[in-house]
């Protein structure tokens, strides 16, 4: 036994943490906080948060998620947020930039109540969408909405490094004002000539600049043009290389199907590298629906509606810990004893017995057991 696990156990029954907690938030041996050391609200409906992680924080890799945690109403809630900052070590603060989704208890609290001093619970990087540790030497860079921020890390940490190869960074917003981080991309379009930034809206309001970044003069900000939708076309006019870089994409669900299409006619879909922040489900078969769902840990049942375990469980007066709600971060994984499930996004089925999934991709088929 530790040292720490000794202490641990002299202050049972609570952790060690909660002593340490009662004199700095961030002070703790297990548990990873982070504190928020600056709050900017420059871009309508989003806020930028720059985060002070304690001790255990081993760093990012561009294009990486981060689970954190916050307590509203007496409830623990915890997202997943990409950092957009550059690729950092233990050391280096945080970047978040959350947008105020309509109905995001999380979003919408951090948008609204974010200040200097608050303390988030903060969990380790991790995902598989991030950029390889040998560079390309070509990168294509697409992103739409909020889906800007891993691939904004990557343009970043690219940038940071000098990287000598081609980079071509083209992101969709609604309009001009819905562009965050105007400054940092005019800041790398200025100092790599090897970089084009490529901004592109859908208004029909064609101010042609973001103005809601002030600290730049108007002529020095790179231009958001009016544009359709991605197609091969615009792709061609961006990266006429593209076929043989590699390409990163995070966005809506529309954007990410326009870019497949094109690279799966290309046969290229082993260059295509992909992130949603969406969650995009198979179509559903009525004749699955029906049946008894067993939450046994609990020991509540509810008719099977034909939603996702983490839903029905929401439904039936349970609330089983979750995170992303895409089937990314595995936080709301739970044994299913008994039943079938179907995979939402992929139609794929399963029913072997005493199995880990996920509730928030998994629906029932018929009657199932699952251990909450």
């Amino acid at each position: 036994m530790d040292l720490v696990d000794l202490v641990q156990t002299l202050t049972s029954p609570h952790p060690l943490d909660r002593y340490l907690e009662l004199v700095r938030p961030t002070l703790t041996m297990r548990e990873m906080r982070a504190e928020i050391t600056h709050v900017r609200r420059t871009v309508p409906g989003s806020v930028t948060l720059t985060l002070r992680p304690s001790r255990q924080w081993k760093g990012h890799a561009a294009g990486q998620y981060v689970r954190i945690g916050v307590v509203i109403d007496g409830v623990r809630h915890a997202r997943c947020y990409s950092p957009v900052n550059p690729e950092s070590g233990r050391y280096r603060s945080l970047q978040l930039t959350v947008k105020a989704h309509p109905g995001g208890v999380v979003s919408q609290f951090l948008y609204r109540n974010a200040a200097v001093g608050m303390v988030v619970d903060l969990e380790p990087a991790d995902g598989v969408f991030r950029l390889p540790e040998s560079r390309p030497e070509r990168v294509l860079l697409i992103s739409g909405g909020s889906g800007i921020t891993p691939v904004l890390s990557m343009l970043r940490t690219l940038a940071d490094e000098s990287y000598p190869g081609e980079v071509v960074f083209l992101h969709y917003a609604k309009s001009p004002e819905m562009v965050p981080h105007r400054a940092e991309l005019d800041a790398i379009a200025r100092r790599h000539a090897n970089f084009r930034i490529e901004l592109r809206h859908t208004s029909r309001s064609d101010s042609g600049v973001n103005r809601g970044d002030t600290d730049l003069p108007r002529a020095e900000l790179v231009p958001v043009r009016r544009s359709g939708h991605f197609d091969y076309d615009e792709l061609e006019r961006v990266a006429p290389w593209f076929a043989t870089a590699q390409t990163y994409v995070c966005g809506p669900r529309s954007l990410m199907a326009a870019v497949r299409t094109v690279y799966q006619a290309e046969q290229l879909d082993d260059r295509l590298h992909t992130e949603e922040f969406a969650l995009s489900t198979a179509a559903i078969d009525a004749a699955q629906v029906h049946g008894t769902v067993h939450f046994t840990a609990s020991g509540r049942s509810a008719r099977n509606n034909g939603a996702t375990l983490l839903e029905q469980a929401e439904s039936a007066g349970l609330t089983p810990e979750y995170g992303c709600r895409m089937g990314i971060c595995l936080s709301c994984t739970a044994v299913r004893r008994t039943g079938g499930t179907r995979n939402v996004r992929t139609g794929e089925t399963d029913s072997d017995p005493d199995q880990p999934i996920q509730l928030c991709i998994s629906a029932p088929l018929g009657d199932v057991e699952i251990d909450i």
